[in-house]
């Protein structure tokens, strides 16, 4: 029986698929108190590979949309420049350089106008 933890359920392209985990992975010291919380970063809960189910594929609009989203994130909306970055703008409300005032690296934005790039 074939366990596989969420990431390496991810890298076959497969989910969980509603079913619950069958184990759990602690670390050594938690392993001979089960009832104790295992807080290290060793826990990991296991999967079974037969029951998982493939991950879905997302639609065009859903790829859209999180384009969109990415976008309204990535745009200043004074220099009106697409970053490759999310920008502070709940702290700041633009970028560096137009909060600072110098001229950005032409490698950190797109030269093009801020345009919708899909995932797919």
């Amino acid at each position: 029986m074939g366990l596989l933890t969420r990431r390496q359920l991810r890298e076959q392209k497969l989910s969980p698929g509603g079913h619950h985990s069958v184990a759990v992975l602690r670390c050594k010291a938690c392993a001979f108190q089960p009832e104790w919380c295992c807080v290290h970063p060793t826990r990991a809960w296991l999967w079974r590979r037969d029951l998982a189910k493939p991950s879905r594929v997302p639609t065009l609009a859903q790829e859209w949309a999180l384009d969109r989203a990415m976008a309204a994130r990535q745009t200043c909306p004074k220099c009106k420049r697409r970053y490759y970055f999310c920008l502070p703008l709940r702290t700041q409300g633009c970028c560096d350089p137009c909060d600072k005032g110098f001229e950005p690296s032409p490698d950190t934005y797109m030269t093009s106008p801020a345009k919708h790039l899909l995932a797919a």
